[in-house]
């Protein structure tokens, strides 16, 4: 609901600048009724000249020399979404990019919704054709895609490209999110379904959501940020028991051994948390560990759709 905006000593109305929110200017000297003691400090303040005007926007006031410190500068629309900025930027942007971040939200649910049954597969976008876990990630998918998934990737290079590769080549839906990087990152050729994201959060709940498996292959940062992220909305049990299979037994054995020795050793994770982790380096049970919790749910679902309806129960 509007509000009406306080009017001046003389009866007036603030002045609003074109494209900027009403801005008002007050002085912290006290009402005469306020008798509190940070009033009385404030009044003395302006009394001896050491509090000049605020400004004032909705509930916020600030000093000129805040709105000054207040600056920076930012590549991506992540990190100036992170990032302070000048008082002035601040009212003019940020209402208008939380609409891009829900525009975000709503086209990806929209593009994604009628996917069905899907894998998510994480990896470097460094390894290329001639690695052997390139190979490895083009083979899974086309696995995958033969089982009737779609395989959903970074929609980048290395194993992202290898993986919408093996997924198309298979007749499956290779699915590419993308995302907006200070070096541009372009959608590789086998992506079938593209959705571009100037957001990581935005992008990383499309491969949460409509995901029944997560599979990770080697690799840095990112990959790191997406496994950790699956196992604690599985542990925390804000997403179903997925199955995470991790490709690379001698690239992800010194990590599993820290989690074992550290992370377990000191109570931060607990033994059983492990159990949410499976390793292999054979492509064909990878898939059968990415596609059986899917299978012995749909054969749950259908039970208990039988049941409701009054009809036999298959055995």
């Amino acid at each position: 609901m509007p509000y009406s905006q306080p009017k001046s000593k003389d009866g007036s109305k603030p002045l609003k600048a074109k494209g900027q929110p009403a801005v008002e200017r007050e002085t912290t000297q006290s009402p005469p009724q306020a008798t509190s003691a940070a009033d009385s400090t404030n009044s003395t303040s302006a009394a001896n000249g050491t509090n000049h005007e605020r400004r004032r926007s909705g509930r916020v006031t600030y000093r000129p020399k805040a709105e000054e410190m207040l600056t920076v500068h930012a590549r991506t629309e992540d990190e100036r979404l992170l990032a302070s900025s000048a008082r002035p930027a601040f009212l003019d942007s940020d209402p208008w990019r939380a609409l891009r971040i829900l525009a975000e939200f709503v086209e990806g649910f929209d593009a994604l919704a009628a996917v069905g049954k899907a894998v998510t597969i994480f990896g470097s976008a460094r390894l290329h054709e001639g690695d052997p876990h390139y190979a490895q990630a083009r083979e899974l998918a086309g696995l995958l895609a033969k089982q009737g998934f779609a395989v959903i990737t970074g929609g980048g290079p290395g194993i992202m490209e290898a993986a919408n590769r093996g997924c198309h080549e298979a007749g499956g839906l290779s699915i590419g999110c993308n995302v907006e990087l200070p070096h541009e990152q372009s959608v590789n050729a086998y992506v079938d379904l593209g959705v571009e994201f100037r957001y990581f959060f935005a992008r990383k709940t499309m491969f949460v959501k409509y995901a029944d498996g997560f599979a990770i292959f080697p690799g840095g940062f990112g990959t790191l940020d997406e496994l950790f992220e699956s196992l604690t909305l599985i542990q925390t049990g804000k997403i179903r028991h997925f199955p995470v299979v991790l490709v690379g037994t001698a690239y992800w054995a010194g990590l599993l051994d820290w989690i074992r020795k550290s992370a377990v050793g000191h109570g931060a994770v607990s033994p059983e948390d492990l159990d949410l982790i499976q390793v292999t380096d054979d492509m064909q049970e990878a898939c059968a560990l990415l596609t059986a919790s899917y299978m012995a749910r749909a054969t749950e679902d259908e039970k208990a759709a039988r049941a409701a309806e009054g009809l036999p129960v298959r055995a």
